[in-house]
């Protein structure tokens, strides 16, 4: 793609950007057993940094995600019985040690590839671009809901 001339923010570019995005996750996830919805699963509950209700964290990854709560919820149940997430007796759920070492060798090949494009940005246009991105994303949620 070029980036001489004007260029305008719209959903072809940021498409072509997210497929770029899930190409270098399945580079990533190779090797794994996990698929795009398990490692979305995963990984927010390395973010949660705590055991978390399991049906708050289906409902948190499907909110943001736009998946099916029983789509999340298999997922999650995959995680369990490959011992990368462990249930509590009150139906919590945390993340395991083999969970935290595959989320830190899948982020190392991800991040790699992912911080040198975006190294190649200035710092403050990507501060715009986030913004942005956010505005369009939340507004995108609320006519969902009108939907």
């Amino acid at each position: 793609m070029s980036t001489t001339g004007t260029v305008t923010l719209n959903p072809s570019i940021i498409g072509q950007a997210e497929k770029h995005h899930t190409a270098i996750l399945t580079l990533a996830l190779a090797g794994t057993t996990l698929d795009e919805k398990q490692w979305i699963t995963l990984n927010q509950l390395v973010a949660a940094d705590a055991a978390v209700a399991g049906e708050a964290h289906v409902a948190k990854v499907a909110g943001m995600t736009q998946w099916q709560p029983a789509d999340v919820e298999h997922a999650l149940n995959l995680l369990i019985t490959a011992g990368l997430v462990r249930q509590t007796a009150s139906e919590q759920v945390e993340i395991s040690e083999a969970g935290r070492e595959t989320v830190a060798r899948v982020r190392a090949i991800s991040g790699g590839i992912v911080g040198r494009a975006y190294g190649s940005v200035a710092a403050e246009e990507l501060e715009v671009a986030a913004r942005v991105l956010v505005a369009i994303t939340a507004r995108m949620s609320e006519e969902l809901a009108r939907v």
